[in-house]
């Protein structure tokens, strides 16, 4: 299996991560360097989560049954940090490859998709002009893939679930964060997770949001996707994306 089975290749490249008129954990804005890695074009499926547990006997989430939570494209939700990284291992295994969970600066750099000064994925406008911002999300997640993607071809950045991420959350952490590829703190309580989610008043979130739960909490708004790094291929396939509004790493001193 190849990694275009399960990902697209991301550029790497430097930007500007947080947001100075944001959040208190989302500044200070600090320049970072992104490696070039893979990411899954959507967040795991009910029905690729299926895969996983008829595989391990892994036991399915608790929402899975439930109405309005239960169609195979909609996005699999009360998956713990944890089940999400057993995810990884299991899928691993299966390809001989490394999956894991995308780092906060890997997720908001993708979810950019080469527009690093702008709100959302797509640019400034409001959600509320997002197609049919007004009639999705009554009851749960919709199916996934179902809204546009952004410029690197990843869709839901930003919206329908919360996304996992692999590091711990702290929220000073933007003060001492390295610039090359930050991996987030080596300890804490809380694990970070990114993008909007179908039962918030706003369902879309801006790129540079950030948000955390502990990491045995199974919430029916939280899901993720996975990242892989595997520099044979994705190096060679994100030369093709390197003109989409990409800034390439620099040699120049941090600021």
């Amino acid at each position: 299996m190849s990694a275009s089975d399960f990902t697209v290749p991301i550029p790497g490249g430097e930007f500007l991560m947080g947001q100075h008129d944001g959040r208190d954990d989302e500044r200070p804005v600090h320049l970072v360097r992104v490696s070039p890695f893979a990411l899954a074009p959507t967040p795991v499926t009910n029905a690729q989560y299926d895969r996983f547990c008829a595989a391990t006997g892994h036991p399915p989430t608790k929402f899975r049954s439930t109405p309005s939570f239960d169609h195979p494209a909609q996005p699999v939700t009360g998956a713990s940090w944890f089940d999400a990284v057993a995810y990884c291992q299991w899928l691993s295994q299966l390809t001989g490859k490394t999956f894991r969970l995308p780092t906060e600066a890997e997720w908001e750099w993708a979810a950019r998709g080469g527009l690093e000064s702008s709100l959302y994925p797509w640019g400034d406008s409001p959600v509320t002009e997002r197609h049919h911002y007004h009639t999705r999300w009554r009851t749960g997640p919709e199916p996934v893939a179902t809204s546009l993607p952004n410029a690197y071809g990843l869709f839901d950045m930003c919206e329908n679930v919360h996304e996992w991420c692999a590091d711990w959350y702290d929220p000073l952490y933007y003060a001492a964060s390295p610039s090359l590829d930050p991996q987030g703190p080596p300890t804490g309580t809380r694990r970070a997770s990114r993008g909007g989610a179908w039962r918030h008043h706003i369902k879309i979130s801006r790129c540079a949001a950030r948000s955390s739960i502990p990491p045995q909490f199974q919430y029916a708004d939280y899901g993720f996707r996975i990242a892989l790094f595997e520099p044979s291929s994705v190096c060679e396939q994100s030369k093709e994306q390197s003109g989409i509004g990409l800034r390439p790493v620099s040699n120049r001193d941090e600021r």
